[in-house]
């Protein structure tokens, strides 16, 4: 295995976009409700209801974070509403089931989804008991990832020693902090929206297309 990996014993996972692929357009379905959901808020129309949704996105790391923060909405309200979404695009990938099962170490899902969410995304993947935690954005108090306090809280709640985790996102500017406390970061480049926003290449050990594929590849390497 890559000497960069050989140390690693605890794996993290962003979920939406990373552990399916982006060109399933799940999040279109997110993105749609949560313009609704601006729209009944603000009474304005769908052109500003966008504007005003990516604007909080790329300012506060999600846009739950900026209409709390601007508007005081009550969080499980707009995320029960948001995704509240149709999974059925979603299907098991059998080599990241398989991959994830041989994978050694402990294995968590880090989300700025909550884990309602969370875990019907992973049944669909065949992903339910594949993991060994995870932390959503109640668990982040709504300080969502990139926010330095986001990672923090992962690794004190999990006991994850950040120079023996890896990190793995499609949002590469989501891999800057988990870099600075030495995490070994993956940026799951597959075309998901702004993916490469604010991104740092100093901050990125290994890009990959697809993580299931990767992960195989690397368990293969092992066993060599």
């Amino acid at each position: 295995m890559d000497r960069r990996l050989a140390q690693v014993e605890s794996w993290i996972f962003d979920l939406d976009n990373s552990l399916y692929p982006a060109s399933l357009n799940l999040f279109d379905l997110i993105d749609e409700r949560m313009g609704l959901y601006i729209q009944r808020l603000l009474g304005c129309d769908a052109v500003e209801a966008r504007r005003v949704q990516k604007g909080h996105f790329l300012a506060h790391g999600t846009t739950l974070a900026g209409l709390m923060g601007e508007h005081g909405i009550d969080p499980h309200e707009f995320l029960d509403f948001v995704h509240d979404v149709d999974l059925a695009r979603l299907t098991a990938d059998p080599g990241l089931v398989a991959a994830l099962d041989r994978l050694p170490g402990r294995k968590f899902v880090f989300t700025n989804a909550d884990e309602a969410y969370a875990r019907r995304v992973l049944d669909r993947l065949g992903l339910a008991n594949a993991f060994d935690g995870m932390h959503d954005i109640h668990a982040m108090n709504y300080v969502p990832k990139p926010h330095p306090n986001a990672y923090a809280a992962i690794c004190e709640r999990n006991g994850i020693d950040p120079a023996r985790a890896l990190f793995a996102d499609d949002m590469a500017r989501n891999l800057t902090p988990a870099k600075a406390i030495g995490m070994t970061t993956v940026w799951v480049d597959n075309g998901s929206e702004r993916a490469g926003h604010d991104a740092d290449p100093q901050a990125i050990d290994f890009t990959v297309n697809d993580i299931g594929a990767w992960l195989a590849e690397i368990l293969e390497e092992e066993r060599a």
